[in-house]
């Protein structure tokens, strides 16, 4: 369970002292020794229950990932189910990849924000990124883009990828929050708001899956 009353167990109390430090030191920035510190627990239980630092760091990013991917995946489902036999909305695909984080990130728990720090933070590590990404996330990246190839049939295959991969910038911006955006707006605009996120990503992502794939019908 995560985010609950439950009397949390010595897992539990590694699993979050281990998101919360990398999402802010990174993975090679954090010792085992300071994890086992953070969670109260001896650096041998760690190894005990993990093993070394990288299947921790692996078994911190697939706690919170398989319940992202299963709702996205019955998000997907759902909409295709609604469209047969025609293709789905592109809009509605879009919105299936995106509100289960945008709303997951919207509850502002900490374990949460310290998730998606930690995504952007992979997402943009050229080492960490093509490794991690592609064995937790590609599967699942690979049935919303076969569901956009369906809705968009007369569009060229790099076109699709390279407006997914437009999308996954924009949502790692988005969770990072630098606050470049409150700047540059003088305060008009919040990295935090992520309702305004999402009421203009999924009409932005969408409009630019038909600019550009669109152009070849």
């Amino acid at each position: 369970m995560l985010e609950s009353d439950h009397k949390k167990t010595n897992k539990d109390l590694i699993l979050d002292a281990a998101e919360n430090l990398f999402a802010i030191k990174g993975f090679y920035g954090v010792s085992m020794r300071q994890i086992a510190t953070q969670a109260s627990v001896d650096v041998a239980l760690i190894s005990y229950h993990f093993g070394n630092k990288r299947q921790l760091f692996d078994s911190v990013l697939l706690r919170r990932t398989e319940v992202l991917n299963r709702e996205r995946i019955q998000m997907l489902d759902d909409c295709l189910r609604r469209a047969k036999p025609d293709s789905p909305p592109l809009h509605e695909i879009i919105d299936a990849f995106t509100h289960p984080l945008l709303n997951r990130a919207n509850k502002r728990s900490d374990g949460w924000r310290s998730y998606f720090a930690l995504i952007a933070q992979i997402n943009n590590h050229p080492e960490l990124g093509s490794v991690i990404m592609t064995h937790y996330f590609d599967p699942l990246v690979k049935k919303f883009i076969e569901a956009i190839k369906m809705t968009l049939p007369n569009s060229h295959e790099v076109d699709i990828y390279w407006c997914y991969h437009f999308l996954s910038g924009a949502l790692t911006l988005t969770f990072a929050e630098t606050g470049r955006i409150d700047n540059l707006s003088d305060g008009k605009c919040v990295s935090k708001d992520l309702d305004a996120v999402h009421e203009r990503l999924v009409p932005f992502i969408t409009a630019g899956f038909k600019a550009v794939c669109e152009q070849n019908d």
